[in-house]
């Protein structure tokens, strides 16, 4: 996992530990632009709250890119190790979250690249003769073929099958004549 150089982590850090002492947005911003800065990410949505889930939550990232967090003044009143590290160590872990969400759709872009790769050259060799269903996938369906196509390894045709593949059901007085 890439993490930024230890110079920039304590940038990031100091910046941290200056909002939760002093609550200055600035500080704030600057921390999280600078994160977002070096993995070349869009800033998530922030939004403040006393307590999330009734206190037994610190932080919730979404898919969408919000994320709550609980803000330095609640945070010494509300948790049980009010330290100012335990709040970083959160930002930091909700970031992480943001980190690996934000990049979702191109890693299924890249996902769906990957799977078709390689699938169109051998199309175009089957050529027409390949069936697709209405989907794009193959059918397991053949062309049909008569036994007077079928040639044998030494080139000679098969013989033609001579015994016929449907039964003729009798009829029901005739088979009750033959029991009796």
């Amino acid at each position: 996992m890439v993490v930024p150089p230890v110079a920039f982590r304590r940038e990031i850090d100091r910046n941290l530990s200056d909002f939760f002492r002093t609550h200055r947005p600035t500080s704030f911003r600057r921390a999280i632009s600078d994160f977002c800065r070096y993995y070349r990410i869009g800033q998530p949505r922030i939004e403040w709250y006393e307590y999330i889930d009734y206190g037994k939550t610190a932080g919730k990232t979404y898919e969408d890119g919000r994320i709550h967090l609980i803000h330095p003044e609640n945070w010494k009143r509300c948790r049980i190790h009010k330290s100012e590290r335990m709040w970083i160590q959160t930002l930091y872990h909700e970031m992480g979250h943001f980190l690996f969400w934000t990049d979702a759709e191109r890693k299924a872009d890249a996902f769906q690249r990957r799977m078709v790769l390689g699938l169109r050259a051998q199309a175009r060799r089957a050529g027409k003769s390949a069936r697709t269903s209405r989907r794009g996938l193959p059918t397991r369906r053949r062309a049909a073929r008569s036994t007077r196509d079928v040639v044998t390894a030494q080139g000679r045709r098969a013989p033609r099958a001579v015994a016929s593949t449907t039964r003729r059901r009798r009829s029901r007085p005739a088979s009750r004549a033959r029991r009796a």
